[in-house]
């Protein structure tokens, strides 16, 4: 499952502070384990508008490789259609 959201949240960025403008997030599995891969349009106090990848498990974000099967990028490019100020960012 792919899912898209308005977030309006602080994270911390290397370039400082920023809000999470928008948010897609597609359900993965492999045997039992089960994650999510995140997308996130955010933006810095300056106005500057950063995108993040990363993964989730069990509720907690986490930075590093982040790796997709093909098949999954459909599920992504869909949840983007409902995130549109992020999938404008990315050109998906």
């Amino acid at each position: 499952m792919a899912t898209a959201q308005a977030k309006s949240r602080a994270v911390a960025t290397p370039w400082g502070a920023a809000s999470v403008v928008e948010e897609v997030s597609v359900a993965q599995r492999v045997g039992e384990k089960r994650f999510a891969v995140l997308v996130q349009l955010l933006e810095a106090g300056n106005g500057e508008r950063l995108v993040r990848f990363a993964y989730t498990t069990e509720g907690s974000a986490r930075r590093g490789p982040v790796t997709m099967r093909a098949r999954d990028i459909e599920r992504l490019r869909a949840a983007l259609g409902r995130a549109p100020a992020l999938g404008e960012v990315l050109g998906l």
